[in-house]
């Protein structure tokens, strides 16, 4: 039982980080709404190393269309803008002299869509990542030196593990694509 235990739980480890990578890329898909994580891949030269922006300002949303960029020295505002425009996400930064705001421009429907059928993809991805947890759960089983009946039931565990996990993967991509049609 403990070596039936020890599978379920590293299959169920897998499966869970196939749910936390999904989460974190769904945060990428942007759907109108200005979000702080949009600047996450954003790299800026500090000291003589890349630093992620995040380490070197404030970055924060005064409206749900603007980003305000708040850095802690303000020497670094053509630095920051410059980070932003190379790291091509679309935006154009302008500056007040205290801070970079970034004005996030509204989705057509022809982009929502677009990030819609990225974000199936993405849940995609995470159920088949979650089917190989499962594939991968199945076969430790088999080497395992357990009865028939068990392995029968183990077998049946690991399927109910993958089809709830699935269902968290269907119901964070409603979500999502919720959000982003979502004018």
């Amino acid at each position: 039982m403990e070596e039936i235990n020890f599978i379920m739980d590293v299959a169920k480890e897998a499966m869970e980080k196939s749910l936390d990578h999904l989460e974190k890329t769904f945060i990428n898909i942007r759907a109108g709404k200005a979000n702080p994580a949009m600047l996450s891949t954003v790299k800026i030269e500090y000291y003589g190393a890349q630093t992620p922006l995040s380490q070197v300002a404030n970055i924060n949303t005064p409206d749900a269309q603007t980003l305000s960029v708040q850095p802690w020295d303000n020497t670094m505002i053509p630095e920051i803008e410059k980070a932003i425009l190379i790291a091509n996400l679309g935006f154009n930064p302008s500056n007040n002299g205290e801070s970079v705001i970034i004005n996030i421009p509204p989705l057509t429907e022809e982009r929502r869509k677009e990030l819609v059928k990225l974000a199936k993809g993405e849940a995609e991805n995470a159920k088949v990542g979650i089917r190989s947890a499962r594939k991968d759960a199945n076969n430790e089983l088999k080497k395992a030196e357990i009865s028939e009946d068990q392995l029968g039931n183990a077998e049946v565990d690991v399927q109910n593990l993958t089809d709830d996990y699935i269902k968290k993967v269907e119901d964070k991509y409603a979500l999502k694509e919720d959000e982003i049609m979502t004018v």
